[in-house]
This record gives structure tokens, sequence and C-alpha cells, in this order.
């Protein structure tokens, strides 16, 4: 009997904190301002990028037909631009991945790979990898000294390592996700929440109208 009590108050406590949890969850659409600016940002990259890479383009074709075209300066200019793309690429990752993860989940999200934050976490990482890459191969084309060299390259190599154990750990973690079932579970009741919510208010509606016309 006691137990058929306690079961029956915290279901009535339940009840009365829905409301406050449905808004609570409503709450994520401020991720909609960190996704727009975001956009906003690869975007202007992307532009940005493209105008330099057609710029580029026309000077190398103008200074080979004059005879002064040099391989390695062309060379470094467009890894810049190359840099500057996957810059563009990183911020349109992150943008993508906050609204399939906060607001609605979407197909490229799923195609990327991205549905969880480890996810997101473990493609941005590996951009950041990229971008570090590049960024070594020009200082390496630039003709600096050996020493210089040297030691940028240590310091990426630290770097690397240390994003590289990050994205490992982050794969272990998906992996214990995904042999529980809990973030798969919650996001799904999530999205389904605010569906089955949004469509009972036009027939709350209709019910009510209804009521009336008797």
């Amino acid at each position: 009997m006691i137990k058929n009590d306690e079961a029956g108050a915290d279901k009535e406590f339940s009840d009365r904190m829905e409301p406050l949890g449905r808004v609570i969850g409503r709450t994520r659409y401020v991720v909609l301002l960190a996704v727009i600016a975001v956009l906003l940002v690869a975007l202007s990259l992307f532009l940005l990028g493209t105008i330099l890479a057609i710029t580029g383009i026309w000077e190398a074709w103008a200074a080979l037909l004059h005879g002064r075209l040099e391989a390695t300066d062309l060379t470094v200019e467009f890894l810049e631009i190359v840099s500057l793309m996957l810059k563009a690429v990183f911020f349109y990752l992150i943008g993508v991945g906050f609204y399939s993860l906060f607001i609605a989940p979407l197909n490229i999200a799923t195609s990327l790979g991205v549905e969880t934050l480890n996810d997101l976490e473990t493609k941005v990482i590996s951009v950041v990898v990229v971008i570090l890459a590049v960024r070594f191969l020009e200082e390496f084309i630039s003709g600096k000294q050996a020493l210089e060299i040297l030691q940028y390259g240590g310091a990426l190599a630290v770097t690397v390592s240390a994003l590289v154990f990050f994205q490992f750990y982050n794969h272990r973690a998906k992996e214990d996700q995904q042999e529980h079932g809990t973030a798969e579970q919650s996001k799904k009741d999530l999205f389904e929440r605010d569906e089955e919510h949004d469509q009972s208010r036009p027939k709350g509606r209709l019910d009510e109208q209804n009521r009336r016309g008797r």
C-alpha cells in the first residue's frame, strides 16, 4: 500500500513538472543564434577563399605569360587558400552539427557521421589536424631554416598527438554510448515529445471549436 502511494506521488510530481521540463527543453532553440553566426562565418570564409583563388589563378597565369612565375611562392599562396577553405569547413561542420544536435536532425549531418557531440568533436579535430598539416607544409616549402622547421614541427607533433589521443578517447566513449543506447534514446525522446506537443495543439483547438458549435 505504501509503495502504491509513493508511486502515485512520484507520478503526480512528474506530471506537475512536465510543463517545466518542456519549457526547459525549448530553450535549446537559443542555439539557433550560434548556428546562424557560425554559418555566416563559414560562408564569408568560403567567399573570401573563392575570391583569393580566382585572383591567385589570374595572377599566376599573368606571371606565367610574362615569364615571372615562381613555383615556390605560388605553392605557398595556394596552400594558404586551402588552409582558409579548411577553416571554412571547420565552422560549417560546427554550425550543421549544432543544428542537428539541438534543433532537429539533418540528413547531411547523418551523412557526415555527426549524430552525437562526440561525433562533432571528432570531425572538428580531424579538420584541425589537416589544417595544422597544411600549415606545416607551408612553412616547409617557404624555405626557412632547418632548426626553425624542426622546432615548428615538434610543436605541431605534440599538439597533433594530444588531439589524436582526445579523438581516441571520444571514440571509446561513443562505443560505450552505443552499447547502452542512452544518447540515441534521449535524442529520440526529445524530438518526439516536441512533435507530439505540436500536433496536439491543433487537435485541442478543433475540439474546443466543436464544443462551442454545439
